[in-house]
């Protein structure tokens, strides 16, 4: 009877543990998507164009998520834009780039661009966006 309680107990031990290490993978992944957000918005808010932005923020997500696959450049869009729409106050001015993570306009953020928002182009070349 002892040899099957201590595999009860074992098993049990490693169900705890086994639980208790999902949470940790859960708060790295929200501060990889945070991460990347900051690094997108913050290089578009500075003059960056999409490609250079996207290429630094995409990057880090990759190598710092915590997943045994790579993330898809899809997925890693979808992290940014739910990062900046969860705190707003955090990327101020960003919501206007993240058309872009979709392909929409993918040129350098300039003065004008900033202060008119209506007078950004759409562009219709989207082969290149995920090319790397």
């Amino acid at each position: 009877m002892a040899p099957i309680r201590s595999s009860l107990v074992l098993c049990t031990a490693a169900l705890i543990g086994a639980f208790g290490s999902v949470s940790p993978a859960l708060q790295a992944a929200e501060a990889t998507e945070e991460k990347g957000a900051k690094i997108y918005c913050y290089m578009r808010s500075s003059g960056n164009d999409h490609k250079v932005s996207w290429n630094a923020a995409y990057a880090l997500i990759k190598r710092q998520g915590s997943s045994v696959f790579k993330t898809s450049p899809e997925h890693a869009s979808v992290m940014i834009t739910e990062a900046v729409v969860k705190d707003p106050g955090n990327f101020p001015d960003c919501g206007q780039f993240l058309g872009d993570l979709f392909g929409g306009n993918t040129q350098p953020a300039t003065a004008a661009t900033l202060g008119n928002s209506s007078s950004v182009t759409e562009s219709t070349d989207d082969t290149t966006r995920y090319s790397y």
